[in-house]
């Protein structure tokens, strides 16, 4: 049960506070990590830059695991638990980033809303009409559901305050390093591999909790016939599981970088309004608490079986 407990004070840590606004370990953490990959990804697009990349990968991540392994007599090391968690999972601010770009939308600050968006997404925001910024920021709400919250959450019910730090961190690097572009295409190969090794599992308990939380029937099918699609295999399921949730059809050409790809669609039904950024905030909510449910059953039957 002290797991059990440790998620609930982190989670209560995170609505009342939110994420640090100084001196966040992941600032500095991402300050190191843009460091490392100038001064070791001076060639980028050679074979060899994959193993650079993986090297860095480990010289960023592995230290900090291996110091989260330490024991610790109780009850520092739930206390420790709780802090570790609630720095790897961001609910709080997710939320404030997304209502961010939903104000100025519905007041019909259309410049103001694709400002806000440009600093969650990292898609060009510049010409994107009101039903364009909605749907990006319910996409962002949904796919941030899993990175920021769910995956957190899995990786400490199964491996403990190691496993939370390894999930944000790897989750971190693969947001940096992570894209097809000239130059990270090799150097971040291994970064975006192993995001999406950890992610495995977590995205589709994500899908699922959605497609509960939501319209489930239409959910299902959009995950069934549709997540395939999608470039990415964890991404597929949880997009394609919560747009067909929310009842609505998100995703479709977008630009990143100057350059226009063409993503599927995912989800069954309308186009997105402002209103639907609140929504996917609420199915996200609700997800949430079906995760609540299920770590504090698995709780009470692990202590019932100890006994």
């Amino acid at each position: 049960m002290s797991t059990v407990a440790a998620v609930l004070l982190a989670l209560a840590l995170d609505a009342l506070l939110g994420e640090p606004r100084r001196w966040h370990p992941l600032v500095g953490f991402g300050r190191l990590a843009q460091a490392l990959e100038a001064r070791c990804n001076r060639r980028a697009g050679r074979p060899f830059a994959r193993l650079a990349g993986l090297g860095c990968w480990a010289l960023l991540v592995l230290p900090p695991v291996a110091l989260c392994a330490l024991p610790l007599p109780a009850p520092l090391d739930t206390l420790f638990g709780v802090l570790v968690l609630y720095f790897a999972i961001g609910a709080r601010s997710l939320a404030e980033h997304a209502r961010a770009v939903a104000a100025p939308l519905q007041r019909g600050e259309l410049a103001a809303a694709r400002q806000a968006l440009a600093m969650i997404v990292s898609r060009d925001t510049a010409t994107l009409g009101e039903s364009g910024v909605a749907a990006a920021t319910c996409e962002s709400v949904l796919e941030n559901g899993n990175d920021a919250v769910f995956g957190a959450l899995f990786w400490f019910v199964v491996a403990g305050a190691p496993g939370a730090m390894l999930f944000r961190l790897a989750n971190t690097l693969d947001a940096m390093w992570g894209y097809r572009t000239p130059r990270l295409l090799h150097f971040g190969w291994a970064a975006a591999r192993l995001d999406d090794l950890l992610n495995m599992i977590p995205a589709r308990l994500t899908a699922l909790s959605y497609a509960l939380a939501g319209q489930c029937a239409n959910a299902l099918h959009c995950w069934r016939s549709q997540a395939a699609r999608h470039d990415s295999p964890n991404a597929g399921p949880v997009m394609a599981a919560g747009a067909g949730a929310l009842g609505l059809a998100l995703g479709g050409p977008a630009v990143y970088h100057g350059k226009l790809e063409q993503r599927p669609t995912l989800g069954r039904g309308r186009d997105a309004t402002s209103a639907d950024i609140d929504a996917a905030l609420r199915l996200t909510r609700r997800a949430l608490l079906l995760w609540l449910a299920a770590i504090t059953l698995g709780g009470l039957l692990a202590t019932c079986i100890g006994t």
